[in-house]
């Protein structure tokens, strides 16, 4: 049983910051490719950052790239977004989502989602 769990989500003033978490369990972590989504109300799903498995390059959406940091622990089965200087537009629901080559639905696995809300 394939299973993605996000947390670490909440509410954050902007300029603040969170780390959001992703646990898997149910295929083999070390050999997907993770990535973080996020939708906004009214918004599409949009890609936020990847890290692929040979040597954990890392790629961002330009507008994060300068403020989050994608990151993985294959020890821990974990996949982690660190969030800084957030804005209230970062406000939205997060998605962790994992791929493996050849195997599984193309667009992978995804989590339910963790909100991130960024208000004063």
């Amino acid at each position: 049983q394939v299973q993605l769990v996000e947390s670490g989500g909440g509410l954050v003033q902007p300029g603040g910051s969170l780390r959001l978490s992703c646990a898997a369990s149910g295929f083999i972590f070390s050999s997907s490719v993770l990535s973080w989504y996020r939708q906004a109300p009214g918004r599409e799903r949009e890609l936020v950052a990847t890290v692929t498995i040979p040597g954990g390059s890392t790629n961002y959406a330009d507008s994060m790239k300068d403020r989050f940091t994608i990151s993985r622990d294959n020890a821990k089965k974990t996949v982690y977004l660190q969030m800084n200087s957030l804005k209230p537009k970062d406000t939205a629901v997060y998605y962790c989502n994992a791929r493996v080559r050849g195997v599984g639905p193309s667009a992978g696995y995804w989590g339910q989602g963790t909100q991130v809300t960024v208000s004063s």
